[in-house]
């Protein structure tokens, strides 16, 4: 038989968490079809000697909704091995939707994504209005990745219900509505459905969400209609914003999932913030006691800190103040310049104290770069690596008896892409560490799409590979290899991904292990319109392959693209 794709002497880590061996693998017709010493010819040949070769990655948090439809190799996830991801998470999606709410949708993502409404329209050939033909819409488009997506909460109450989605509950007639448009989504091939109660996602105004505003009872309704059909998975961002509420939510979450039999499926996270936040060993505590007692539910959880990101090129927390407006408008080497001027630098140093005092309010990476509080610079990094060892602005302020506004004046004048970033949640790595180590959490999480300028979660994978694998060696790489695939794979019911075994598809991606890791992020002007977003690469990936084909090559796009919708159980 003639195969499409031979990887030669590859060093093979299945996904299972069984020790590594070393095969060739073949491909034909976007399938593993062949393992062992392969004789058979093939159209082209991969050597792979010294190399591990695992399945992809598969992330099951992003909000890549809108960027599918311009960006093809579906970055920055594509260049951390990542093969497959889910989209429409925390209610947020661009279907369904009337053609007349089609701005209002972008600029309700705007306020969550960080990619202008301006962009959007002009990046997006908005064509459908039921989410059947969202989902044709992006099976038709040409995909690096396969996508698998959920029916958002808010979208599907902003189209049934209008303007009253952001101000009152649904009536009986609205209820209805929203559980036929609910089971048409099942059929048409959605993975579930997901919501937000979080206090972080807030329209362009500042109000809530339309998610935001449903009661439980409407939640419960919904999550019973995809109960009926014995499909389907729940995604909701709970509310963490102090620990009695956060207590409360998972108390629901446990009853629902007891009572509809649907996976539940929510962020497990550690904060500082908020009020009396509750401590992340509850938040697994509350998932072990759900599947107890008969419940079906996961946590989702970084490997890293999750963090705001700041520079000259992007948000500084000082861009609100009026002496810093002043300079901020002038093109970057004019600021630098004037970063370098006595008096400017006074003044700049002077209107720090101006700002906002540090509070217990909840912020997430959009909050933290466009209403920020006064920095707490123990806690305000100065980047230099992607290791966690950097210093902070404080340590750096002391060092040199300087006020640490003029710490970041001198770095950001002598170089135009220093890079600052403060830890929101998930702040020690201890912490990260304890929720990993949790058998229902997975590793996943990283907003791929969202925040692109604001934050950065899309390394988590290599992040995984570098740090916890190699560097701390709390993790062997067949069980990382194991929690970025078929753990993934098995809790949003992908039958056919997350292992190497014949008949499997072809979703590959082969590394070096001694060199894997992300690279220091960048903000580039590569959005529709020029818009800016921070773009994270990677190293010691030699070939990402996606149903057979070999989509990322050193880093680089191949300009093939074999990606497909990944659908659910119901989908014809």
């Amino acid at each position: 038989m003639g195969l499409d794709l031979l990887i030669r002497n590859a060093t093979v880590v299945d996904g299972s968490g069984a020790p590594r061996y070393r095969s060739d693998v073949g491909v034909c017709n976007g399938r593993i079809v062949e393992l062992g010493r392969i004789r058979a010819s093939a159209q082209r040949t991969i050597k792979a000697d010294g190399l591990i070769l695992a399945p992809g990655f598969i992330d099951g948090h992003t909000h890549m909704d809108a960027q599918v439809a311009w960006d093809p190799i579906g970055s920055c996830s594509c260049w951390h091995g990542v093969t497959s991801v889910i989209m429409g998470n925390c209610g947020f999606a661009l279907a369904p939707c009337k053609p007349q709410d089609r701005e209002w949708f972008a600029r309700c993502l705007e306020a969550v994504e960080d990619i202008p409404t301006e962009a959007m329209m002009t990046g997006i050939d908005w064509t459908w209005e039921t989410f059947p033909d969202y989902l044709a819409n992006v099976e038709r488009l040409p995909k690096g990745l396969n996508y698998g997506m959920y029916l958002g909460h808010s979208a599907l109450r902003m189209y049934v219900m209008g303007e009253r989605a952001l101000e009152t509950r649904a009536t009986a007639d609205d209820l209805h509505r929203m559980r036929d448009i609910v089971q048409q989504a099942l059929r048409a091939g959605a993975m579930g459905f997901s919501s937000s109660i979080a206090t972080t996602h807030v329209t362009p105004s500042g109000s809530p969400v339309a998610s935001r505003i449903a009661d439980w009872a409407e939640i419960e309704y919904l999550v019973g209609a995809m109960a009926e059909f014995n499909a389907g998975i729940f995604q909701i961002g709970p509310d963490i914003s102090g620990g009695v509420a956060h207590r409360a939510c998972l108390e629901r979450l446990k009853q629902l999932a007891i009572e509809s039999g649907r996976p539940v499926m929510f962020g497990t996270l550690s904060t500082r913030q908020g009020i009396e936040p509750l401590p992340w060993q509850s938040q697994v505590a509350a998932i072990d006691a759900t599947v107890a007692e008969g419940g079906r539910m996961f946590g989702q959880t970084t490997t890293r800190p999750i963090i705001a990101v700041f520079s000259l090129k992007s948000y500084l927390p000082f861009d609100g103040l009026p002496a810093w407006r002043t300079v901020r408008s002038l093109p970057l080497e004019v600021q630098q310049q004037r970063f370098a001027d006595p008096e400017v630098r006074r003044q700049l140093v002077a209107a720090e104290a101006e700002m906002k005092p540090r509070d217990n309010s909840l912020q997430g990476g959009g909050a933290a770069t466009t209403d920020p509080r006064k920095p707490d610079y123990r806690n305000f990094y100065a980047l230099r690596g992607v290791d966690l060892d950097d210093p902070t602005v404080d340590e750096l302020a002391q060092t040199s008896s300087k006020h640490p506004v003029e710490v970041m004046l001198d770095l950001m004048r002598d170089n135009e892409d220093q890079l600052f970033v403060q830890l929101l949640v998930n702040e020690s790595p201890d912490d990260v560490l304890g929720m990993l180590q949790h058998p229902r959490t997975l590793a996943t999480f990283s907003d791929s799409g969202a925040h692109v300028c604001q934050e950065m979660g899309s390394s988590l994978q290599t992040h995984l590979l570098s740090y916890w694998v190699r560097d701390k060696q709390v993790f062997t790489l067949e069980e990382a290899i194991r929690m970025l695939t078929f753990d993934n794979a098995s809790a949003w019911e992908l039958p056919d991904r997350g292992l190497i075994r014949t008949g499997y598809a072809a979703d590959l991606v082969l590394f070096d292990e001694a060199r894997v890791k992300p690279r220091l992020p960048t903000v580039e002007r590569d959005l529709p319109g020029g818009a800016r977003r921070l773009v994270q690469k990677a190293e010691g990936i030699a070939a990402t392959i996606v149903n057979g084909v070999v989509a990322i090559e050193d880093g680089e796009s191949t300009g093939q693209y074999a990606g497909q919708v990944l659908k659910g159980p119901l989908a014809s």
